[in-house]
């Protein structure tokens, strides 16, 4: 990153934490108001003293200055200024720095929205959860995908790398199963780049690569792509050879969560 981008971070960052701090009542904070207060919120020695730091190297942070913040030091403004999770997450990225509490688990749930959405799109649709599990489906899918979609246990979804790895007709269905399959692992691993320490993905993880020695190879080879839309074929053992433009969306309100879309396409190869 240039050194201009650095600086305009930690501008941003001294504005950021400055806005904050104007915001807040200092009653919520466990400070009386009293009268002697000149400007709206807290002062930067409050905010100081509530996170254990120096009220100086603060004053610093806030005015940009070239400080070396660690993520405990981060950790402890956070729950200083009683960030939102959204605030907290900029307060990070603006830092340079990797939350230690940024793995919290959100709720892998669809909603009721995105659910009755799926039952209104007219083309093979489903829901992928935090570890790719397939949490919801429309009947388009279940059209394409059959089988596939039974859940592991009543209370297990189908999970996609366990479908394309584990599955004993996932290589004939897949066409190119081979690139696809290898592809996918890389856009996991970028996918869940920021919360590899999550128990359930560890574990994931360990299953795939003790039973599929073509995960346990595309994993350790720390391929990172970003999801992509693009051409995507199956052999469909009633259909034939059935190929789709895939398109993937995230809801504003869960983006842990994908919705997939696949668009009937020409047939092609390759």
């Amino acid at each position: 990153m240039h050194d201009k981008q650095i600086d305009q971070r930690r501008i941003e960052l001294g504005e950021f934490l400055q806005a904050i701090r104007k915001r807040g009542t200092p009653e919520a904070f466990g400070f009386p108001s009293g009268t002697r207060r000149r400007t709206n919120g807290l002062r930067r020695e409050e905010i100081a003293q509530l996170a254990n730091i120096s009220a100086t190297w603060y004053t610093w942070i806030e005015q940009g200055r070239d400080v070396n913040m660690s993520a405990d030091t981060l950790l402890r403004l956070a729950q200083a200024l009683k960030l939102t999770r959204t605030e907290r997450a900029y307060l990070f990225d603006l830092a340079g720095r990797r939350d230690p509490q940024g793995y919290i688990q959100e709720e892998d749930l669809a909603s009721t929205t995105l659910t009755t959405l799926l039952k209104n799109i007219k083309v093979p649709a489903y829901i992928l959860g935090r570890t790719w599990n397939i949490l919801a489906w429309n009947q388009e899918a279940t059209n394409l995908f059959g089988h596939w979609l039974a859940p592991e246990t009543d209370s297990i979804a189908p999970n996609l790398l366990r479908l394309v790895f584990m599955h004993p007709n996932a290589k004939s269905f897949v066409v190119n199963w081979e690139t696809r399959s290898k592809r996918l692992v890389a856009e996991f691993r970028a996918d869940c780049r920021s919360r590899l320490e999550e128990p359930e993905l560890q574990s994931l993880v360990a299953e795939l690569s003790k039973t599929s020695t073509d995960f346990d190879l595309f994993w350790k080879q720390h391929d990172v792509l970003e999801r992509q839309g693009g051409l995507r074929e199956f052999n469909h053992n009633r259909l034939g050879m059935l190929a789709y433009q895939q398109v993937t969306m995230r809801p504003v309100d869960q983006e842990q969560l994908k919705l997939v879309m696949l668009s009937p396409a020409k047939n092609a190869s390759g």
